[in-house]
């Protein structure tokens, strides 16, 4: 393996990234979950107007619940490589890889609620008073 940095490499290596992100796309139903949610919380973010820093945070989290459900792919295809035999510590691992992604995606919809909610009624009773 070379250790030379060139372009034609970094392109491959995004090229197989980006293959990665497209397995994740068609054989996960969650990540289609996800992929909705983070279009939603984009377009709402957008017509709230909302703050550089609350950009930064739900950037922050619609990456990192991306990122679990991408390791939580990567981990079920390994353990599914390993053997066809159920293994308990392989459902271990699983399940453990499983509440990641959970993690994630529960503390994203707090914050995410901790950012629109306000906004949200404000624009409600704004509404209501006019």
């Amino acid at each position: 393996m070379s250790s030379h940095f060139t372009f034609s490499a970094r392109i491959k290596s995004i090229k197989h990234a980006l293959e990665g992100i497209m397995l994740v796309l068609r054989t996960q139903h969650n990540a289609w979950i996800h992929a909705i949610a983070s279009l939603l919380v984009m377009v709402l973010g957008i017509f709230l107007t909302l703050t550089t820093a609350e950009w930064l945070m739900l950037v922050l989290c619609i990456s990192s619940v991306w990122a679990a459900e991408s390791f939580n792919t990567a981990l079920e295809l390994l353990a599914d490589a390993t053997t066809e035999d159920f293994h308990p510590f392989i459902k271990k691992a699983k399940d453990a890889s499983a509440g990641a992604v959970l993690i994630t995606a529960t503390g994203s919809a707090i914050i995410g609620s901790i950012i629109f909610m306000p906004k949200i009624y404000a624009l409600i009773q704004y509404q209501i008073h006019t």
